[in-house]
């Protein structure tokens, strides 16, 4: 399933890409998240809960960063493991323009999932993917304003 947006983040280019880069910051923001780890460069392992539906899981999940061309873009790669719950994984093409003082921020992704996750329909696991891509970039607004 392909999930997009466009936000407007109350900072420079240079700030937010420097912050989607920032374990803490990326932690404080990700709904669920509950460890991330930066383990090179440009991975990081995370231990994440999400209720989706019926199903409830802790993933643990391993990301790379791929495609960086700071600070203007880059692909951000997945794969959650929940164990009984099934897997998830996905990446994300995200990208940053400057509009005077804010910055855009657009993202293109594409989600799979297996499981009993997949058994509860796309509609309601893209809804919920939707409304955790909503949360964290609210997050990350307020983040930066401070």
């Amino acid at each position: 399933m392909d999930i997009n947006g466009e936000f407007t983040i109350p900072a420079s280019r240079e700030r937010v890409f420097a912050a989607l880069n920032d374990p803490e910051v990326l932690k404080r923001c990700i709904p669920g998240c509950n460890e991330l780890e930066r383990t090179s460069e440009n991975t990081f392992d995370a231990k994440m809960s999400a209720k989706i539906g019926p199903v409830k899981a802790k993933f643990d999940t391993a990301i790379e960063l791929s495609d960086v061309n700071p600070p203007r873009s880059y692909t951000i790669s997945g794969q959650g493991k929940g164990g009984p719950a099934g897997f998830g994984k996905g990446s994300a093409r995200v990208s940053l323009e400057e509009q005077g003082e804010e910055t855009v921020l657009r993202y293109d992704a594409d989600l799979q999932v297996g499981g009993k996750l997949a058994q509860i329909g796309s509609r309601l696991v893209g809804g919920t993917a939707r409304k955790i891509a909503n949360d964290f970039f609210s997050r990350f607004a307020d983040e930066m304003k401070s």
